[in-house]
């Protein structure tokens, strides 16, 4: 059920894919666990292969299609994005394979972000090369230089902001307009700001992605990708999707459409608590900067304030070099900020990151060893305790 945009975001957040007159009053829409659907007549059977060769995938045929559970999360993600339909995949990997591989075919030509999550990349390099997709890392920094690098045979330019792992904001109503002005298709990683803070669709992007796994969820315990489309965009995702057996569980769906509930919420929170810590951060001699575009002194403050209406708690600091023994030192014993990969759920996280190893366009000049950060929603003063101990660990360890 759509609700009407004259309520605040909070409100729709709460009622968005609900539809209780059409569950026996149920607030929640209900589990369904099915891959058979029944028809009730010949006529029946092929009106929904008609509806699924057209491409409007309005009935429900298959439950790799998906489920009215599926579609409560579709619409609930997709009003909040301001698009059209969306798509649930079995990952945020999966929903950004299908959206390639819709528009890209051998011959053609694909615009990528030089500093993109890592196994997009490795996607890029391993299975769209090998199938004839000529392959163009840019600078993230590029704007609307962008024409510059387009090709007669450019179909896709792909975008993150801020990038993963080091942060830097990309000016996206400029590469969109250049796209758009030629009819290239873009498609963004959406999945740092959150519906909540940005929203690509109302900003000239085709295609936005989230890993529903991160913040929708925002409980570190399921597998879910999103792709939010255009008109123009949907029917050629959703296809490649259902084509390619991306498709989401039903207990996973379930539980991303009731993280989503209280993502207006948790977000602030997140944001709050990442402001206290990386400030914190700055001060400390251990740190040569900090990464985080909410930050007044970030290089890209300006453009995150211009394009965005808030932050999540994930952010990146560079140290000061130090010896690979003071490093582990500083990371192996810390209690709130536990090594693991993924983000977005409820609790704080730390990985060592190596950019060098993943940049091709635009080089990594820093010197000391890097970290990705996540600010869960514990007390702040805890978490900056946390680090404190690390840092003394360090200085005990040279």
């Amino acid at each position: 059920m759509k609700t009407p945009d004259s309520f605040k975001r909070d409100t729709q957040i709460v009622h968005m894919g609900s539809d209780p007159d059409a569950y026996n009053g149920i607030v929640n829409p209900p589990v369904y666990h099915a891959s058979t659907f029944i028809f009730k007549s010949v006529e029946h059977l092929l009106e929904t292969r008609r509806d699924r060769a057209s491409g409007a995938f309005e009935q429900f045929t298959y439950g790799r299609e998906g489920t009215p559970t599926t579609r409560a999360l579709e619409d609930a993600v997709t009003q909040l994005e301001g698009g059209f339909r969306a798509v649930v995949t079995s990952c945020g990997l999966g929903a950004i394979c299908a959206s390639l591989t819709a528009f890209l075919s051998a011959g053609d030509h694909l615009l990528i972000l030089d500093s993109l999550y890592g196994p997009v990349r490795q996607f890029c390099d391993e299975f769209l090369s090998k199938f004839g997709v000529q392959v163009t890392y840019y600078d993230p920094l590029v704007g609307a230089g962008i024409a510059e690098l387009v090709q007669p045979n450019t179909k896709v330019i792909y975008l993150e902001s801020p990038c993963s792992l080091t942060f830097e904001m990309m000016d996206v109503p400029a590469i969109a307009a250049v796209a758009r002005a030629r009819g290239i298709v873009t498609i963004m990683d959406n999945t740092w700001a959150s519906p909540l803070c940005f929203q690509p669709l109302k900003h000239g992007v085709d295609i936005s992605i989230h890993a529903a796994t991160k913040y929708i969820s925002g409980h570190s315990d399921l597998m879910l990708g999103i792709a939010v489309c255009n008109e123009e965009t949907f029917i050629p995702v959703k296809k490649t999707a259902s084509g390619s057996g991306y498709c989401g569980g039903p207990d996973d769906v379930y539980m991303a459409l009731r993280g989503l509930r209280t993502l207006g919420l948790r977000i602030p929170r997140h944001q709050e608590t990442a402001t206290t810590v990386a400030r914190w951060l700055q001060g400390r001699p251990e740190v040569a900067r900090v990464m985080y575009p909410a930050l007044p002194d970030d290089p890209g403050h300006a453009l995150w304030k211009r394009d965005f209406t808030g932050a999540s708690g994930l952010f990146g600091a560079v140290l000061k070099p130090c010896s690979e023994k003071q490093f582990a030192a500083m990371l192996d014993h810390l209690e709130l900020f536990r090594m693991g990969y993924s983000w977005g759920g409820y609790e704080s996280l730390v990985v060592p990151t190596y950019p060098a190893t993943l940049r091709s366009a635009r080089p990594w000049t820093d010197t000391g060893p890097a970290l990705r950060l996540h600010a869960g929603l514990e007390d702040p003063d805890d978490l900056i305790r946390d680090l404190e101990r690390g840092f003394a660990r360090l200085a005990a360890a040279a």
